[in-house]
């Protein structure tokens, strides 16, 4: 019963570095947008009232950390992958659309 749920087909190591390249190269274009709403992040305290929300600081840090993530985000996936752990370099490539995902979510809810 145990094989009859396993597919059995797994991409080769060569592959699935070609994938963990691919992704890098995804957070490395992801960065450049990231770093230019790093830059505008403070305007979520434009509206009056807004430097006391707390939704409004959460989705400040969100929105200004997640350039450092989308650049920290492959140096730890590599980092990880040279030592052979490589389900926490998947987690730490798929950092990024977690914390994108969390920044969009929140600031969706600050008030304008």
């Amino acid at each position: 019963m145990g094989n009859a749920l396993k597919s059995g087909f797994q991409i080769s190591r060569r592959n699935r570095r070609r994938l963990m390249v691919l992704a890098t190269l995804a957070c490395g274009l992801t960065a450049v947008p990231a770093g230019i709403a790093a830059i505008f992040t403070p305007l979520v305290f434009d509206a009056p009232g807004s430097m006391y929300n707390p939704l409004a600081w959460l989705g400040f840090v969100l929105g200004a950390a997640f350039w450092a993530v989308c650049l920290l985000a492959p140096l730890l996936a590599w980092i990880q992958w040279r030592r052979d752990r490589e389900p926490i370099a998947w987690a730490a490539m798929a950092a990024p659309v977690a914390w994108g995902a969390a920044a969009i979510t929140v600031l969706q809810f600050v008030p304008a």
